[in-house]
């Protein structure tokens, strides 16, 4: 059985559409191939990969969400170029454009726009991936609380759904949230 290889376009055409460098690119092709000898990630492979960042949770549903975000096409499968995109974007981005990926994520039905169980369900995953050792100790209406605060702030027209103008706009009127959005301005 022959296994099928993906390779990228061409590192050239990659350098132009991300933030990255040819060099940086290169590395980071060795690195998605070494995980990836097929050069393209399923989900499952995703969701063992990024377990491994957080040995103390169950990473496998906020992994989920976010396989979905980077498989742009939904495919089922992530291509170094998807990732690649998505990482320049994180990473280097401009605030607007991490934003925008964030808001992405959230609406999990990629419906336009986030509701509360949308959001429910991004905050348990990421409680779940933090793990039973969060300090402090989460009590169990702790995500409850979470969304509720989020949507107070973000739903400015009080119609129980935010939309991306909306979370654009409450997210850079937010200190915190846009320094959170730099912590990563200059990895690698």
């Amino acid at each position: 059985m022959t296994m099928v290889c993906h390779r990228p376009e061409g590192l050239e055409q990659l350098e132009a559409q991300t933030n990255f460098t040819k060099r940086e690119l290169q590395v980071l092709y060795r690195g998605f191939k070494n995980e990836c000898p097929s050069g393209v990630v399923n989900e499952e492979t995703f969701k063992q990969i990024y377990a491994q960042f957080f040995p103390h949770g169950d990473a496998s549903t906020y992994a989920h969400y976010l396989f979905h975000a980077f498989d742009t096409t939904q495919t089922g499968s992530v291509k170094f170029e998807d990732f690649v995109t998505a990482l320049s974007i994180l990473l280097r981005g401009t605030v607007h454009e991490k934003l925008r990926w964030t808001f992405n994520l959230y609406d999990i039905n990629k419906d336009g726009y986030i509701n509360k169980e949308e959001m429910m369900d991004i905050v348990k995953a990421i409680y779940d991936m933090m793990g039973k050792y969060t300090y402090p100790v989460l009590k169990e209406d702790t995500p409850r609380q979470h969304v509720d605060v989020f949507f107070q702030k973000m739903d400015k027209n009080k119609d129980g759904i935010v939309t991306l103008d909306e979370f654009l706009e409450s997210c850079q009127e937010d200190d915190n949230i846009i320094r959170s959005l730099q912590l990563f301005q200059n990895v690698m």
